[in-house]
């Protein structure tokens, strides 16, 4: 058999550990021969291609971003000024003339989504979710995740001394699209006092109270940590603005940081290389078993899959009922509700 790989979409740490789970064990394992596509679906329409062979594949483990190279093209979006009138059948007639009987997709929702238009249009394909956000529908956790909550969680760790010196209130703002799963993991794996996500409705008047409460019985600094997807008036920074309304409602020093793209970046975590690797090797498997039209998924402990079709057009937030939320209410993290 031989299958193509392409990267879509933003990138994240363990990409490339993915990549190399899927080539090596489509290699040395089941015999295929494998493709690389450059620059997500982009690359296909441009049949911009990079020959895979397992010497190629080894030493990328460690690496982040991802060497095939990403585009955030949607194919079944028509947008003015493309070049090619119809991205799907450029796809197919591709497909065909790489020879290829598979096509791994490895990125977010908008690629899952894509991936299953695809198989709709006849191609046999695999998902494989990876997103810093852990947003994609039908898995407990991409791989990305975790190495965005080290660092978010080390840029904290790092502000709680400067605000205890300085006696500050510390706005940090990290990333996560529309979902709060970063700020609430990181926010609880570094003493958040506040943590504000999308997915629970913050009142400012309580979150300016919290804050005076802990001033007044003598704490010296405090840590807000805000998902940058929260409900903002000025849709702008999320951060910028929790951090001005503080400021005005308070009278407390407050200062702001934005992690931004500083989560996407850099080596994968181990946790992010070994679930990449799993990912990666159970998507040559379904491929050499020719179960198509499915994303590989995590189910508890199991590395499993699930249709595309369940996938595209949804995505994952947190339970407002969420243990680490109910855990984090039971020892005085608040989240800015009303009381």
């Amino acid at each position: 058999m031989r299958i193509g790989i392409l990267s879509a979409g933003g990138d994240c740490p363990g990409i490339n550990a993915a990549i190399r789970g899927v080539g090596k064990t489509a290699i040395i394992e089941y015999g295929m021969e494998v493709v690389g596509i450059a620059n997500g679906f982009s690359g296909l329409i441009n049949l911009e291609t990079i020959p895979l062979q397992e010497h190629l594949l080894s030493g990328i483990l460690t690496l982040g971003g991802t060497i095939l190279g990403t585009s955030r093209m949607k194919p079944f979006r028509k947008q003015e000024g493309d070049p090619v009138e119809n991205k799907p059948e450029a796809i197919k007639m591709n497909y065909e003339k790489l020879g290829l009987d598979a096509l791994v997709c490895i990125g977010g929702n908008g690629t899952q989504k894509t991936a299953h238009l695809l198989s709709l249009e006849g191609l046999n394909v695999i998902g494989i979710p990876k997103t810093i956000d852990n947003d994609v529908w039908g898995t407990d956790t991409t791989f990305g995740f975790d190495s965005a909550v080290n660092i978010a969680t080390d840029a904290i760790d790092r502000l709680h001394s400067t605000a205890n010196s300085h006696k500050r209130v510390m706005v940090i703002e990290v990333m996560g699209h529309t979902a709060g799963w970063i700020a609430l993991y990181a926010g609880m794996a570094s003493g958040g006092d506040i943590i504000l996500i999308p997915e629970i409705e913050y009142d400012m008047d309580r979150v300016a109270e919290v804050l005076l409460e802990r001033s007044h019985k003598g704490k010296a600094y405090s840590i807000v940590v805000v998902a940058e997807g929260i409900e903002n008036p000025k849709k702008k920074s999320a951060g910028s603005h929790i951090a001005k309304q503080i400021t005005k409602m308070t009278n407390l020093e407050v200062r702001e940081t934005i992690l931004g793209y500083t989560q996407r970046g850099g080596s994968p975590s181990p946790h992010d290389r070994i679930l990449a690797t799993q990912y990666g090797a159970h998507a040559a498997e379904l491929i050499y078993n020719r179960k198509f039209g499915n994303m590989v998924s995590l189910q508890g402990n199991d590395i499993t899959h699930i249709p595309l079709s369940e996938v595209g057009g949804k995505v994952k937030l947190v339970p407002s009922n969420h243990e680490l939320i109910q855990r984090g209410r039971y020892m005085g993290v608040s989240f800015g509700e009303k009381r």
